[in-house]
């Protein structure tokens, strides 16, 4: 189940029983920029994984446990979009206690990798700007703008084309 491991904290699959704690991360890492939570909207997708990440092997949802304590302390996921070649970036969140040990970066380099071995050829992402250091990571990363963002609580959309 584990799919890899980074210092004192392990990556591993989404189960049905993370459901409620991986919520409630997602919830607490857009409160302290003013962001909601949006279990109808935005958000459906990380209550149903079943549906939107899993139905039909469209994409993967992780979960990201501290091993001291096996506290759940963050999330990343992608899924196809209807794009050919095509995924979304999505869910990527840390609590603050697991910020700051380049554990969002390992994390993201770990979802292109895989998104790579699948055969997709481009990766979006939707984010608010006011996650600083999300955009700051992404940017990094060498994600560029492009316009067409779709979800309300975004206003930048951002992608880096991938090859095999």
């Amino acid at each position: 189940m584990e799919v890899f491991k980074n210092g004192n904290y392990s990556v591993r699959k989404w189960t049905a029983s993370d459901r409620d704690e991986a919520a409630q991360v997602i919830k607490q890492c857009l409160e302290p920029y003013g962001l909601q939570f949006e279990p109808q909207g935005a958000d459906l997708d990380a209550i149903d994984v079943e549906e939107h990440y899993l139905k039909n092997e469209r994409g993967e949802f992780w979960v990201v446990i501290d091993v001291s304590n096996q506290r759940l302390v963050g999330t990343g996921a992608y899924y196809e979009v209807s794009e050919p070649g095509a995924v979304e970036i999505r869910k990527m969140y840390l609590l603050p206690e697991a910020r700051g040990k380049k554990l969002g970066r390992y994390i993201l380099e770990k979802l292109e990798e895989r998104i790579r071995e699948r055969g997709y050829r481009r990766i979006y992402i939707e984010t608010a700007s006011v996650l600083f250091e999300a955009c700051q990571l992404y940017q990094t990363a060498g994600y560029l703008s492009v316009e067409g963002v779709e979800t309300l609580r975004c206003d930048q959309k951002l992608y880096k084309d991938v090859t095999a």
